[in-house]
Order: structure tokens, then sequence, then C-alpha cells
């Protein structure tokens, strides 16, 4: 083939990407926070970020810190945070570049959420707060927990990132304006969030409402939803510290929150941390990565029985 041939090609193909991108962007619409309660904005280093917050403010504090993918948001704790609102003060954010909260093109990075964590559960919280924290945000919020008092934290499945190593070459890829946007949108097509919670989020993907894939389906066809996903894809939000270690070293109750069947953060690290770290560690039965939305009444009785009594 002619190169006069491969360059029309070329040119076609990223034409007919760049209309389908603007048509996916043109079909999301404004969506609306679904974790019920007051609205606020966190103004931080720039950001605007997002955050629910639910209950009688006089109550005891109880961060929720949902975890790092391509349509992630406070999304991840609806189902609990507005029944343990009764009798605490749930605060709810957005991190930067997700959700509700200001998606800037920044180059994202591990210590940007760490500092991010230590901040908010020191500004938003008027005493030391039960922090509950998933996947790869659970690592910054061990790390955070080294400079900001907290009263106990619940970790789901919590890691250190994708152990791929960075890969700026990715990262350029997917926050590119045509090709990027459209590899990026094949990732959170309908199709593509089905199969990644099939794969290692829920090990039952009925139990997740059609309302959530719908609302993920929107929080990532959002102006900026590719930066920050683009660096967790990359490896550029993988943590250099070792989780176990970190959760060893510190002098606050960890309890840590486990599906048997994920793969992703197998169970025998949440045995290895548990024992290191001298923590509590609750294994939910078929579930995957996310127990709490799986089993969100369960995972109450564990707040409510085995944690926050326990205070």
């Amino acid at each position: 083939m002619k190169l006069r041939n491969v360059l029309g090609v070329a040119a076609g193909t990223l034409g007919a990407t760049a209309v389908a991108n603007r048509l996916l962007s043109a079909r999301a619409d404004e969506f609306e926070p679904v974790v019920a309660g007051d609205q606020g904005t966190y103004r931080w280093r720039g950001f605007d970020v997002a955050y629910a917050e639910l209950g009688d403010p006089a109550d005891p504090d109880v961060v929720m810190l949902h975890g790092v993918a391509a349509a992630a948001s406070g999304h991840e704790f609806q189902r609990v945070a507005e029944d343990l609102a009764r009798d605490h003060h749930v605060l709810v954010p957005d991190l930067p570049g997700f959700g509700h909260s200001d998606r800037p093109p920044l180059l994202y990075s591990a210590s940007l959420y760490v500092t991010f964590v230590t901040d908010v559960l020191r500004d938003l919280s008027d005493e030391p707060p039960t922090v509950v924290a998933s996947s790869l945000t659970g690592g910054y919020a061990a790390v955070a927990a080294r400079d900001v008092d907290v009263a106990e934290l619940v970790l789901v499945c919590p890691g250190s990132g994708m152990g791929v190593g960075r890969r700026r070459w990715l990262r350029a890829l997917l926050r590119s304006p045509v090709l990027g946007e459209g590899l990026f949108n094949l990732l959170v097509s309908r199709p593509s969030l089905r199969y990644f919670h099939r794969d290692h989020g829920v090990a039952d993907l009925d139990r997740l409402p059609a309302a959530v894939l719908d609302y993920e389906w929107q929080t990532a066809h959002q102006p900026g939803a590719r930066f920050a996903p683009a660096s967790f894809l990359s490896g550029y939000l993988d943590l250099e510290a070792d989780v176990g270690d970190v959760l060893a070293d510190l002098d606050v109750p960890v309890t840590l929150v486990w599906g048997r069947e994920a793969d992703v953060a197998p169970l025998e690290r949440g045995r290895e941390w548990a024992d290191r770290a001298d923590a509590r560690l609750v294994v939910f039965d078929d579930a995957m990565l996310l127990p709490h939305v799986e089993h969100p009444a369960a995972f109450l009785d564990v707040l409510r029985d085995d944690v926050l009594a326990a205070q």
C-alpha cells in the first residue's frame, strides 16, 4: 500500500474517532450526585472537591473514601452511607479528578492523593474520624494516618497499585486528545464496565443495580474524565511504600475487609497484612473487591458492631 493511502486511512480513522468522541460526549448528560445529603465543596490546592455530608455533625465522624478506577466516585458508598448517617456524621468526597470534583488535565500522582487524603481528613473533620477507604485509596489512607489522627482505619481490599511500573507511553497515549479519548471511551463503554466488574469487582453482577452502571457511564464521559485514570492505568498512582509495612508501623486500630474471591488483591495478602499489623480481618464470602457494594447490610453490621461500637 502506498504511503499516501496509508496516511489517508490513518486520517480517516482519526476523523471517525473524533466524531465518535463528540457523539459520546454529547450523550453524557449533566449528572447529579447519587449520595444523598448536603452537597458541599472543599477548596483544595486549586481544586473544587465535591463531597456529600450526611447525618448530624454532633455525631461521631466517618469519612468514606472511594477507590481508584476509570469510573470511580463516592457513589461506591451510596448503599452504606445513608444508613450509617442515622447515628454518625458521614462525609463522602469525590477524589480530585473523579466524580463531581474538578478534573483538570494534570499529571496525577500517588503523592498528590496521599496529600489530599491527609488534608481532607484534617480539614473536614473536627475530631479524629473513622476512615473507610477502598482499594488503592486504602493505601493512601494508611500512609496519611502517619501524619493525621484517625480513630480507626477500615480498609477494603487495600493495595499499593497496578504493580506494573510506570509506563509513560501509555499515560501519554491515554491523555492524547483524539486517539486517547477514543481508547478511554472504549474502556468505559457499558460492555467494558460490566466486564471489569464481572472480572474482578463483584462476584455477582446482578447485585449491581443498572442505575449504578448508568451513573458510572455518565461520570466516565464527563470533560476531563480520562486524565486521572490515565495516571492510574500507567502506574503513576502506585504507592512506593509497602502498605503492609505502613500498617505494621501504625499505632492506630485497623480493620481489613476482604472479599474471599478477590483475585486482584488476593486474600492471602490480607491475612499476611493482618498478622503483621495485629489487625482485625473480616472476610466476606461470595464477594470480590467490593464487598461493601455487594453486601451493604452485612458491611454495615461490621462497621456498627465490630468497629464503631468498640470506640
